[in-house]
């Protein structure tokens, strides 16, 4: 493990102790760059993917859609790393 020192605004600290006890500050910040770095990398798939499928016939959501976006989030939940929340949670 590498220890680096990041300074922060004093604000954003005091923000952090309202939330999270002083112990647990470490595991917040790492959960949260984690969800963060997870976040880019899904927008930069999304970008590079965009229109992907346009015209395409039979896709996998054309029977039931609502049916299909719950089988991607069960997945998604199934592979997320513990103690992450599922983003707007």
């Amino acid at each position: 493990m590498v220890r680096t020192h990041v300074m922060l605004p004093e604000s954003l600290v005091a923000e952090l102790d309202e939330v999270v006890q002083k112990r647990q500050r470490s595991a917040f910040v790492e959960a949260a760059i984690r969800e963060k770095l997870l976040r880019q990398r899904q927008f930069s798939v999304l970008r590079r993917t965009a229109g992907a499928l346009r015209g395409e016939k039979g896709v996998a959501w054309d029977g039931d859609p609502s049916s299909w976006v719950r089988s991607v989030r069960e997945a998604d939940e199934a592979v997320r790393p513990a103690g992450v929340a599922r983003p707007g949670r």
